[in-house]
């Protein structure tokens, strides 16, 4: 029959290639498939320049939310700050924390991770101080690793102030909340440290005969403490550090230090130094000799490469930036450039070599052609199996059509070697050949 309707057949296959292209190119990308782990990851971060205690607090209070609301929850640990060994350094005001779940049939509250997500996320609205990112615990430490940082986008804006480095991560990050597919999205906190300014007022302590060392050993002294000697315990030393018992190293009090003038009074350090609080950049990140900010970007629902599309447009229009200033993409999206740079090279060497060893083989251009036909009408069934499951195309998917060209070129060799045998045993009838090959070969073919 399909040798009797030779060109119904390959109009069809013309049409399912056609059809197969338009669904590729609007399939979207992602760098590797987005693996369900059982267990979620959870970031908590509080206001800089808050406590340790502020932060065990608010962390035990978001424990007690997700166990006492969510019954798929089996445990919830946290992780405050940086652990004694710093393989992970990060600032008392963040938190990683852990939720081990149960068995995904086990759940009541939501049948997939998305909506429970979700749901958590207004359950831990009252915690008002905090806000939360979800990841996924392998999937969390694997983007760190890779990239540096712990989201799947990494927006890195570019320049030289600090102050407008944070009003403009700031507004990038409301820009980029409403776009489909951003889970989560937080700027990267590099403003608020408090910090104690102390200015000296030199014609009192011209008018007093004390000089700006003299008063900073007097305020170092009393509060930080000062070395005078050491202790040994068997083979372990320690500094012995003498300071002011009165005084507390959280709150410096100035009208409580003095110093004695050259006329011999004791006079209070407040009267020739002015004690004033601001606030300080908390981090000022660098990267490629430049200042950055980071808005970090987790992505649900929606392929990387279709999300961070439509960031950049968002951006490109909505955010001005200052002369000097710019907007670079890292987290898996640079990975998933690179690879797809990589693949953009790959994949025309590998079909390259495929076509010249068919010439080697057959000596025959038609014969080497005929087979290779094969190759991009292979890709038709697995293209429409990621269309079918509604997943996009992924560096693994890339990889994988690579072994499907040579099983597809494996398949053609079969057929074409079995098609010349035939001819070379006396069945002169081409028609003749083709069906005898293809009811012998089709066991084979199938089966690879």
């Amino acid at each position: 029959w399909a040798l009797r309707f030779p060109r119904a057949i390959l109009s069809i296959a013309l049409v399912f290639f056609l059809v197969t292209t338009i669904i590729f190119t609007r399939m979207g990308a992602e760098f590797i498939p987005n693996l369900e782990e059982g267990d979620l990851a959870m970031q908590m971060t509080i206001p800089s320049g808050s406590s340790l205690s502020q932060s065990i607090r608010s962390s035990t209070k978001a424990e007690k939310i997700l166990l006492e609301n969510f019954p798929e929850v089996k445990h919830v640990v946290s992780k405050i700050g940086t652990a004694e060994v710093p393989t992970d350094p990060m600032a008392i005001e963040d938190a990683d924390i852990m939720i081990i779940m149960e068995e995904k049939d086990n759940w009541t509250s939501a049948d997939n991770r998305e909506d429970l997500v979700a749901l958590m996320k207004e359950k831990l609205s009252v915690i008002v101080e905090a806000s939360f990112e979800f990841t996924q615990p392998i999937q969390l430490r694997f983007n760190e690793l890779m990239t540096g940082a712990k989201t799947d986008i990494s927006i890195k804006i570019f320049g030289e102030n600090p102050e407008k480095l944070a009003a403009l991560g700031a507004k990038a990050e409301s820009l980029v909340r409403g776009i489909e597919g951003v889970g989560d999205a937080r700027v990267e906190q590099t403003e608020g440290l408090p910090q104690q300014r102390l200015s000296y007022d030199r014609e009192m302590m011209a008018y007093y005969g004390v000089n700006i060392d003299q008063i900073n050993q007097i305020i170092e002294s009393s509060v930080v403490g000062v070395k005078v000697g050491e202790i040994f315990e068997d083979e372990r030393k320690f500094d012995l550090v003498v300071r002011n018992k009165a005084i507390s190293r959280g709150a410096l009090d100035l009208t409580s230090l003095q110093f004695k003038s050259i006329h011999g009074e004791l006079i209070p350090v407040n009267q020739v130094v002015e004690e004033t609080y601001q606030e300080s950049p908390l981090l000022i990140s660098r990267e490629w000799a430049k200042r950055r900010i980071n808005v970090g970007v987790n992505v649900r629902n929606r392929d990387m490469a279709s999300t961070v599309s439509d960031i950049q447009n968002v951006l490109t229009s909505k955010l001005k930036l200052p002369p000097g200033y710019f907007i670079d993409y890292g987290g898996q999206f640079e990975n998933l450039e690179a690879a797809k740079l990589t693949l953009s090279y790959a994949v025309p060497a590998a079909l390259f070599i495929i076509i010249f060893l068919l010439y080697i083989t057959f000596h025959s251009v038609k014969d080497a052609a005929i087979i290779f036909v094969a190759v991009p009408l292979s890709a038709i069934g697995g293209v429409l199996a990621l269309w079918v499951r509604g997943m996009p195309f992924s560096i693994s998917a890339g990889v994988g059509f690579i072994a499907l060209f040579g099983v597809s070129v494996l398949n053609g060799i079969v057929l074409i070697s079995y098609y010349i045998q035939l001819k070379q045993e006396g069945v002169s009838d081409i028609k003749e050949r083709i069906i005898m090959g293809g009811l012998t070969r089709l066991r084979p073919v199938v089966m690879t």
